[in-house]
């Protein structure tokens, strides 16, 4: 109990000390009204004996009347009574021990008190009497509850205050350290823990909570959200530091909570040093840099000094907008990776070290009405950058792929089952530094399940939802990206990484929450629309052929998957190119399928040669695939 007082008066000893130097003036300035400014020599020598004693009484009144450790911001009456009675106190002791000290005029006994109250109360008060315009600006703006009181919360509450156009003002900090509760920061009390939340956002009349702990991890964050949406309080977040402007807090940056805070805030733990040895100074080619994944790739790429950052895509607009995103020169090359020739000459001419092939047709359902576009983007496409790189010596080469590539039962999924197949024998077959990284779905990328949650609920709904059982794997943008660059230094050569992509996620709950963050649970239906053609209901991250053993880092895996040789695939790959320029595409849908599924293009003991494979008996490749029997010599 003595070891807390200590550290109590400790904590408080800057208090201490201004109410001593207060009430010592309050005496002083009462003795020189007594006598008109000119104090007789032996009234000094009485006051000298008096202050220390006056000083002792008043400050043991104040803390026997706990006007210590006490959050003034928000005094009010109560508190004011307090510091009356504590001033009452300490003038009546003051005055029974009078008789010590003869010489001390009964006026500067009476009024002394009185004044050392007005001092000692605009002191405590001074929030109140002194913020009268933080007040006006208060009740026009919104009052924030400030989840967290650590840096971060600090500096926005901070910039908040300073930065009154904004319209916010924080009301107070939760946070669940106990050494903060009962603190303040800029004068702003920590007001109890995020357990608190319903209680005191009702206490202070808060319109809404701002998590400003831009480092939480995902349990916290939802459980901040859930808080808020019991409360029925509106959440805005901080960003990630990585995401902040040059890592400074400001007010700008704050922004409403968004399903990808609830599904995708992990802290990726990258290993600086092997990243950077794998970009800096280096010729750097990204594909597909104007899409979800290509412009994350192009932003995180840039921070480690490339000595030429080369952008590809077919979609002008897109490429504009992805250089845009970074702050050094990059190369545009407005190129169809279909285009073999125009991709060739141009890698001839930059001739790049790293090559991030993102180019890629990704949406299932329009894939399955068009196969030849996924098969001349996905596969041939794949082939010509592979083909071009090969040629011009690239030392690394990274390929996007998907978990649709497992068991694919779409063409997406199984044109991107060939894609890894071209990509992992090059690697493989030329020792060279040549890989893929597979993972789910990418939160908020153009056409995904959440930018379309988003447009049905803004529109009023309804929310479709294909089946309330369907689930996925999602991860988002900046961590799928920091881990691909993390997986290329990996690489020794034909290797297939595959992301820890956590826990899959039920779509309907998705939806469900989705709504709710919209404040309109009441308003949205949901409605359910089947299965669309080559959908799973549940996505895979490997296939039972497939084995996976740890890395370096603990979200990367390195899958043991059987890989066809370039010179069993060719084959097989000049014939769907032949079914394509037919425009059969019911055959060439079925047919990318099956490949994808095939395990008889692999180079397995046992199993045909690569070129038995473009005549092999139909019987064997039933058995190999499943389904209806087919000849890939037939097509």
């Amino acid at each position: 109990m003595l070891a807390r007082s200590f550290a109590r008066a400790r904590t408080e000893l800057p208090l201490l000390v201004l109410d001593s130097l207060l009430v010592g003036l309050a005496y002083l300035v009462t003795m020189f009204l007594r006598f008109d400014l000119h104090v007789p020599e032996r009234y000094w020598h009485e006051l000298l004996g008096f202050l220390p004693f006056a000083v002792v009484v008043h400050l043991a009144s104040n803390w026997f009347w706990g006007l210590y450790q006490e959050m003034w911001l928000h005094a009010s009456i109560r508190e004011a009574r307090r510091v009356v009675l504590s001033a009452a106190t300490a003038a009546g002791l003051l005055a029974t021990l009078s008789l010590l000290w003869m010489g001390i005029p009964i006026s500067v006994l009476v009024v002394g008190p009185i004044l050392a109250t007005l001092l000692l109360g605009a002191l405590r008060f001074q929030a109140r009497l002194f913020g009268f315009r933080r007040r006006l600006v208060a009740d026009r703006s919104r009052r924030v509850l400030v989840i967290g009181a650590g840096n971060a919360a600090a500096g926005i509450a901070r910039d908040m205050l300073n930065n009154q156009q904004a319209g916010l003002t924080p009301v107070g900090f939760l946070d669940d350290n106990p050494r903060k509760q009962g603190r303040s920061i800029a004068g702003i009390p920590v007001l109890g823990r995020i357990t608190d939340l319903d209680r005191i956002a009702i206490e202070v009349e808060a319109d809404q909570a701002l998590l400003a702990i831009p480092t939480a991890k995902q349990e916290l964050v939802n459980r901040v959200a859930a808080a808020c949406e019991l409360a029925r309080l509106p959440l805005h977040v901080l960003p990630r530091v990585d995401e902040l402007v040059d890592g400074q807090i400001s007010v700008r940056d704050v922004r409403e909570l968004r399903i990808e805070d609830l599904l995708g805030r992990q802290q990726v733990q990258t290993d600086l040093d092997s990243v950077r040895n794998l970009l800096e100074g280096k010729r750097v080619l990204i594909t597909g840099a104007g899409g979800s994944i290509g412009s994350e790739i192009t932003r995180q790429v840039a921070d480690f000094a490339p000595s030429v950052l080369l952008l590809l895509d077919h979609d002008e607009t897109h490429l504009h907008d992805a250089a845009a995103l970074i702050d050094m020169p990059a190369v545009q090359l407005l190129v169809d990776i279909r285009d073999r020739k125009r991709l060739a000459a141009q890698l001839r001419r930059w001739k790049p070290d790293v090559v991030f092939h993102a180019a890629a047709n990704k949406h299932v359902p329009v894939l399955e009405d068009h196969p030849s576009e996924a098969f001349a983007t996905n596969v041939m496409g794949t082939r010509n950058i592979v083909d071009a790189s090969l040629d011009v010596g690239v030392e690394r080469f990274v390929l996007i792929s998907t978990d649709k590539a497992v068991r694919a039962t779409s063409v997406m999924g199984g044109s991107k089952r060939l894609a890894e197949h071209l990509v992992l024998s090059a690697g493989r077959e030329g020792r060279r530094r040549y890989s893929a990284v597979r993972f789910g779905n990418v939160l908020g990328s153009r056409g995904s399940v959440i930018p379309t949650f988003a447009r049905q609920i803004a529109a009023g709904g309804p929310v479709t939802v294909t089946d309330p059982d369907m689930t996925r794997y999602f991860i988002s943008t900046p961590e799928a990206v920091q881990l691909v660059l993390q997986a290329a230094a990996f690489s020794e050569g034909g290797e297939l990484f595959m992301l820890d992509m956590g826990d899959p996620i039920h779509v309907l709950e998705l939806a469900r929450r989705m709504i709710r963050l919209s404040g309109r649970s009441h308003d949205i239906p949901i409605s359910f629309t089947g299965i669309r053609p080559g959908e799973k209901l549940v996505e895979e991250l490997q296939a039972p052929n497939e084995d996976w053993w740890p890395t370096a880092h603990e979200s990367i895996l390195r899958v043991s998957s059987p890989t066809a040789t370039r010179a069993t695939i060719e084959p097989c790959l000049e014939r769907l190119a032949k079914a394509a320029e037919d425009a059969d595409d019911g055959m060439l849908a079925a047919t990318i399928v099956r490949l994808a599924n095939d395990n008889t293009l692999t180079t397995t003991a046992g199993l045909p040669s690569a070129l038995d494979l473009v005549s092999v008996d139909d019987t064997l490749m039933s058995e190999a695939v499943g389904g209806p029997t087919w000849n890939p010599a037939s097509i």
